[in-house]
């Protein structure tokens, strides 16, 4: 991850609370905060080169219910460029902020004695070191253990006949990377029966204790204390809960995209009738999925279908460790012409050290078009100006708006990152494989479903607490679910860096 710089001022606020578990037959409320955080800025140089080194993490190769994890951070670039989440592990349970990763599989944190391990963080969260010694419900997994068999089977183990200790090894496209050992211990949340919640709930998982961080992950300006991957295979922790009936085969998240940040990050199925699903690629280990064309202004833009195909070396795939987007480069070019053909009566085209940028005097949605991205299915991600433009600057009185989306030179690969991800829904039926979405107001109530596995029909309609955590009396008597939630201070300073 590349280094930014601060400004003088920072806009500081946390929330604090358990993840919860819903494990009812009857609908349940609760509210999703979402915290604010720090505010500084980062040159657009810099985050094309912190995804192009993050792209090298992509590692190739009945009582369901729903656990809800709080979400910080921003896509903003700007800003943060980044969303996390805070987990309890071990015993005592010990607070841990980990990046929310769509595009890995493995949960890791760093551990005591790591060599590299950053000891604070520019994010102004307090930064934790995992110690299995400390803790009485942790355990080493040997090579000898099944759950480091299924590791091995997906690249995400490696194993060592000198300790016969499971281990990982991640290396990054730019040397820098992670490796350690893998721990067993409890992850702890709140569950939810009937409307009451039971405190300290908890389940064994495996996660990794990174021993060693080199590169990037080193540096201490927008550092957390892991990365918490969310892909399809056995380690990662949506697949282990569901293997122990605890939550659904699914996730989904909403993610806002204002500076205020955060957002809803579920273990189960967001219900919204808007939702449209297309199929995941089979075999795969991202989140590919079928993209077949691009349509501008409605207009289908002229791409051979076959730059989309999936393979070794080209695909599609959601990636919320991405913070911008990414196109294959046989589209980037006719994307780009055709943007810029449509609102050049109104804007002066700009080149911003080699991004393709416009000078605007007025509102970007009443000048700039829709796009569309067509998938197999009949599916279509609709992006407003907002999902493909980054506001940079101004010049001379007018705003300068630069084309968020990147082209990765000589590749084939399209990757849709926090840009596109942001102020909507999206769901990773993972048991079904299939991805859906909607545009949605991510400050909004959802409706979460763990019926996918069981066939029931359970909702979690995230709903509106009082700001001490009692509940409320709830319209259509939905039980609000009782949540501790802390707002640190807030200081706000202005300052603005340009490129």
């Amino acid at each position: 991850m590349g280094a930014a710089p601060f400004p003088a001022g920072i806009l500081i606020a946390a929330v604090v609370f358990h993840a919860t578990v819903v494990l009812s037959s009857f609908p349940a409320t609760f509210h999703l905060e979402r915290g604010i955080t720090a505010n500084y800025k980062l040159k657009l140089s810099k985050l094309k080169e912190r995804d192009r080194v993050r792209h090298g993490r992509m590692l190739q190769s009945s009582g369901v219910g729903v656990v809800d994890f709080p979400v910080q951070g921003t896509f903003d670039p700007f800003l943060v460029g980044l969303y996390y989440t805070r987990l309890q592990l071990g015993t005592p349970p010990r607070d841990f902020y980990v990046q929310i990763d769509t595009g890995s599989d493995v949960l890791w944190v760093s551990c005591g004695s790591c060599n590299g391990c950053p000891v604070n963080s520019g994010l102004h969260i307090p930064l934790n070191f995992f110690d299995p010694g400390s803790s009485p419900t942790a355990s080493l997994i040997s090579c000898s253990d099944q759950r480091c068999s299924l590791g091995l089977q997906s690249s995400d183990s490696v194993c060592s006949a000198q300790n016969n200790l499971c281990g990982y090894n991640f290396q990054y496209g730019d040397g820098s990377g992670t490796s350690g050992y893998y721990v067993s211990d409890l992850l702890h949340f709140d569950t939810v029966l009937g409307g009451s919640v039971m405190n300290n709930s908890s389940a064994p998982i495996v996660f990794g204790c990174s021993a060693l961080q080199t590169g990037d992950l080193t540096k201490s300006d927008r550092a957390v204390d892991g990365i918490f991957g969310f892909g399809q295979q056995d380690m990662s922790v949506v697949s282990q809960l569901a293997s122990q009936g605890i939550s659904p085969r699914a996730f989904s998240h909403c993610l806002k995209g204002d500076d205020s940040g955060g957002g809803i990050l579920v273990l189960g199925e967001i219900v919204e009738p808007n939702i449209v699903y297309t199929p995941l690629v089979p075999s795969q280990p991202h989140y590919n999925l079928n993209m077949q064309s691009i349509s501008v202004n409605g207009q289908t833009l002229a791409i051979d279908p076959s730059v989309f195909g999936t393979s070794s070396s080209q695909g599609t795939i959601i990636d919320s460790g991405t913070t911008l987007a990414y196109l294959a480069e046989a589209a980037y070019d006719p994307f780009i012409s055709a943007i810029t053909s449509i609102v050049s009566p109104s804007v002066r085209p700009y080149l911003s050290k080699g991004n393709h940028c416009y000078l605007i005097s007025s509102s970007i949605n009443d000048i700039f078009p829709q796009v569309s991205l067509n998938f197999a299915g009949g599916a279509s991600m609709i992006l407003i100006p907002q999902d493909y433009l980054i506001q940079q600057s101004s010049i001379g009185g007018a705003a300068l708006w630069c084309i968020g989306f990147q082209k990765i030179q000589g590749q084939g690969i399209t990757i849709l990152g926090d840009l596109v991800l942001k102020d909507k829904i999206f769901v990773y039926d993972i048991a079904n494989q299939r991805i859906g979405w909607a545009n949605y107001d991510c400050s909004m109530s959802v409706n979460v479903s763990t019926a996918i596995d069981t066939g029931k029909s359970e909702f979690v309609n995230a709903g509106t607490l009082s700001n001490n955590g009692s509940p409320k009396n709830m319209p259509h008597k939905l039980t609000p679910v009782t949540m501790m939630s802390f707002l640190l201070h807030m200081l706000l300073l202005s300052c603005y860096m340009f490129l």
